[in-house]
Parts: C-alpha cells; sequence; structure tokens
C-alpha cells in the first residue's frame, strides 16, 4: 500500500483554530464567537465546558487500557464480519485500510440504540465511566447545537429537534508511532451533524482553511468540536463542514475519542424553511443520514 504522507502545505504560525470560554457570563459573546467559528472554519475548541476532568480523565484511561489488552480479548468485541453494523474493535489492516488506526466504534446515546454487544467488558469500569462521561457530553453537545440555532435565528432547540435528539456514537482512534509523517486519517468531512473529540495529548490533528493544513493546538482538558456536513445542511451552508485529517507522531502513540452526533435514523435533514427563501433558494438535497451516505459514497448527490 503506498503510504500517504504530509503534503507541502504549511501552517502558518499567526491562525489557529478559535477557543472559545463557555463560562464567559456574556452570553452574547459566547454565541457570536460560536457562529463566527463554524462560518469561517467549522471548528473551534470549548474550555470550561463543565465535564469533571476527573471523568475525562477516567473515561481516557479506560480506552487506553482497552488498547492495551491482548489482541484476543480485544477481538471479543470485534465487528461482526458481513454485517452492515460498523459497531465494534476493527483492528487496522495495512493492506487494505484506508486509514492507519486501530479503533473500536459503538452507540452510547441515546439508550434505546445501544447494543452493549460491543461495549468492553474488560477494564470493568468501562462502562461505568463511558456512561458517565455519556451524560455530559450530551448536555455539552446540546448547548453548543442550541447557540448554533440562535446564530441562524431561530429557536435554541430547532438543530436538536430536527436532528431528532440525535444519536451518538463513539470512535476510539489509536495510532501507534510511525516512522515517517504517515497521513493517519486521510482527509475528509465527517457524514455527521457534529464531533466533539477528546485526545491524549499527543498532538496530530489538522483542518483546512485558506488553502494550508493548519495545526489545532493541543490543549489540555479542550473539547474540539467539528462540524460535519448535516450542520452545514440545515443552516444552507452558512455554516462550514470542515475537512480535516490526523497526523501520526513519529515516537508517541496518539489517541482520540471522538464523539459522533447523527440524525436520528430515518429523520430528514435539508435546509430549514425558515432560512431559505426566494433570495436564498436551498443549496442541499432533503435526505436522511443513510441515504446522503449512500448518494455522497456514489457520487449521486444533486448538492449544488
Amino acid at each position: 500500500m503506498e503510504v500517504e504522507r504530509v503534503g507541502q502545505y504549511a501552517s502558518p504560525p499567526s491562525e489557529t483554530v478559535p477557543i472559545i470560554d463557555l463560562s464567559d457570563p456574556d452570553d452574547e459573546l459566547v454565541e457570536r464567537a460560536l457562529v463566527k467559528a463554524s462560518e469561517e472554519w467549522g471548528a473551534f475548541q470549548v474550555v470550561n465546558h463543565e465535564i469533571p476532568a476527573e471523568i475525562m480523565r477516567r473515561f481516557q484511561d479506560v480506552g487506553r487500557k482497552f488498547f492495551e489488552l491482548p489482541a484476543a480479548e480485544k477481538e471479543a468485541v470485534a465487528m461482526v464480519p458481513g454485517s452492515k453494523s460498523i459497531e465494534g474493535y476493527d483492528a487496522r489492516n495495512l493492506k487494505l485500510a484506508k486509514s492507519w488506526d486501530d479503533h473500536l466504534l459503538h452507540k452510547i446515546w441515546p439508550q434505546s440504540c445501544i447494543n452493549y454487544r460491543f461495549w468492553p467488558k474488560n477494564p470493568p469500569d468501562y462502562r461505568e465511566v463511558t456512561e458517565a462521561y455519556t451524560r455530559h457530553v450530551t448536555k455539552l453537545s446540546e448547548k453548543i447545537m442550541g447557540y448554533l440555532s440562535k446564530g441562524l435565528g431561530i429557536g435554541r432547540e430547532v438543530l436538536k429537534e430536527t436532528l431528532g435528539g440525535g444519536e451518538y456514537m463513539l470512535r476510539i482512534n489509536y495510532y501507534p508511532p510511525s516512522y515517517d509523517s504517515v497521513i493517519g486519517a486521510p482527509a475528509h468531512t465527517d457524514f455527521d451533524a457534529l464531533a466533539l473529540l477528546v485526545s491524549n495529548g499527543v498532538a496530530g490533528l489538522q483542518v483546512f482553511k485558506d488553502n494550508h493544513w493548519l495545526d489545532v493546538e493541543d490543549i489540555n482538558s479542550a473539547v474540539v468540536v467539528i462540524l460535519g456536513d448535516q450542520i452545514m445542511r440545515l443552516s444552507n451552508g452558512r455554516y462550514k463542514s470542515v475537512l480535516h485529517r490526523s497526523i501520526m507522531d513519529k515516537e508517541k502513540t496518539r489517541m482520540t475519542w471522538p464523539v459522533l452526533i447523527d440524525p436520528m435514523p430515518g429523520m430528514v435533514v435539508g435546509p430549514l424553511p425558515e432560512l431559505i427563501g426566494d433570495e436564498n433558494p436551498p443549496k442541499f438535497e432533503s435526505l436522511t443520514l443513510e441515504d446522503y451516505i449512500y448518494r455522497r459514497t456514489n457520487m449521486l448527490l444533486g448538492d449544488g
């Protein structure tokens, strides 16, 4: 397999993904900062987000311990061959993989969508810790969607309601050290609405802006928010779905814990009626996530 390496685009030192303090008492200032970052970047970091540091530490600790287990124990929650489900543990295949990571993927919210078959039983506190983190990360995502809804001039709950409340999926990515500057996850936008990501402190996330790949600064206890295709479509293109990628470190293992938020199955997503009209026609088709993924994958979208 041909190895994809870091290209010629340099990261201008003066540019950085916006960092937004959610504890600022000026609610309108926070809203404006989130909206500006979503329009110009499609990504930002939030600090003072009310996820307790101890829960974040334990959440990352159980994920790290899982990936340190022998292969046979990790395979106990492996993806089911031939299944349409994408849940479970998957080890990279260097001959076939498009991404250079091992990963574990499973749904975490709402309760009705969870299949504990794909939740590790080892470490033994994995479920307890992951459920505690889930309670906090769902509150944070709803807070962010509320700001983004208000920024569009619509009700605070509209984005959340249009997603049907949202289906939350946890993906734990494990990137071992690489001998060279290799692309761990190639450039892509997310099919999802939002991703809320934390890392183990090893930098590697990059976003594309103004014809440059820009490094996302690693900030202890910050949560990186990445806007995906569904938010872009709901906003009729006002909010950006950001192109991003992951770079592997030459000496250290890099781990990330993105929580991906999808529309609930069967929910139709397209430009919100409040945002379109004769002077602002819809730029995107209205589709379920399943139909959208199929059409995008097969280059059948009529957007544009």
